[in-house]
């Protein structure tokens, strides 16, 4: 069978995954296949052991809400993805006789090169909207980013399993709040990592807004679908720069084409700006 990867979530037909590593995978000369499946939660455990009888995977990009439940998948978990408990990434290793699903953690990479490459050197004050997966790989991503203290704003304060394990994993220092008091502490926060779903920041967009505030800070939300989201179209409008989620989900997918691949390096810029083209982001160098 044909070699192939896909990206697994619910919903999942807006991803922008297929057309990113499918132009990887053109320029690279790689013969590789890659879709969308929409799978839920309670469908996980019987895909994954449908997908460890069939031969040909490469690797599977996981996004919400399976990025926590992949954990009890997958035959090893690795780097940042075993701190966390979060794995967005699994890529399959051939050995003798047997083939291992290996999770890993490309979010955290992804976030960190997203907000670098929008020009933070670091980010003393920061906040963080949302409490699951993704939010915990923001939290490693600020801690690599060397800040000290973040605030993470959640709409239920007792739903912030995955921040709070991220927090005590990574050693940062972290208060969760309820999402009605995230206005002001946003606003003025020098980086916002936004994790909530498409449409969930937009009762809190309204109430920055209505502050007048200045948004001297970054934004980073990862829901790139509809785009400019509410929350990214106020904080542009009060002055603050905006990195779209496509730049996160770029990066963390040029790590994952590596992975599928395993070509490393030379997955390198020319690549990378074919990935970009594939969904409209500006050309950079890396």
């Amino acid at each position: 069978m044909s070699p192939r990867a896909a990206v697994l979530g619910h919903p999942i037909s807006h991803s922008k995954s297929p057309a990113l590593h499918l132009a990887a995978y053109a320029k690279l000369g790689v013969d590789i296949g890659y879709t969308a499946l929409d799978v839920t939660e309670q469908e996980l455990p019987g895909l994954m052991a449908r997908i460890r009888t069939e031969e040909g995977w490469r690797g599977l990009s996981v996004t919400m809400p399976l990025k926590t439940g992949m954990v009890a998948e997958v035959d090893e978990v690795r780097g940042v993805a075993l701190t966390l408990g979060v794995v967005n990434t699994v890529a399959f290793e051939e050995h003798p006789g047997s083939r291992r699903r290996i999770g890993y953690n490309t979010d955290v990479a992804g976030i960190v090169n997203a907000v670098v490459n929008a020009g933070v050197a670091a980010s003393p004050d920061a906040v963080i909207l949302g409490g699951g997966g993704t939010a915990a790989s923001a939290v490693a991503a600020l801690k690599e980013l060397g800040t000290r203290h973040a605030q993470v704003f959640v709409r239920d304060t007792a739903r912030a399993a995955d921040a709070r394990a991220a927090a005590a994993a990574v050693g940062l220092s972290i208060d969760v709040r309820p999402l009605a008091e995230a206005a002001a502490p946003t606003a003025h926060a020098d980086v916002v990592i936004s994790t909530l779903p498409p449409y969930g920041a937009d009762q809190l967009a309204q109430e920055i807004a209505a502050l007048g505030a200045r948004t001297a800070g970054v934004l980073l939300d990862v829901a790139y679908d509809p785009w400019p989201s509410r929350i990214a179209a106020v904080w542009q409008d009060g002055g603050g720069s905006v990195v779209p989620g496509l730049e996160m989900l770029l990066y963390q997918a040029v790590e994952q084409v590596r992975l599928f691949t395993g070509l490393g390096e030379e997955v390198n810029a020319a690549v990378i700006d074919v990935m970009c083209d594939a969904v409209g982001l500006p050309r950079r160098a890396i």
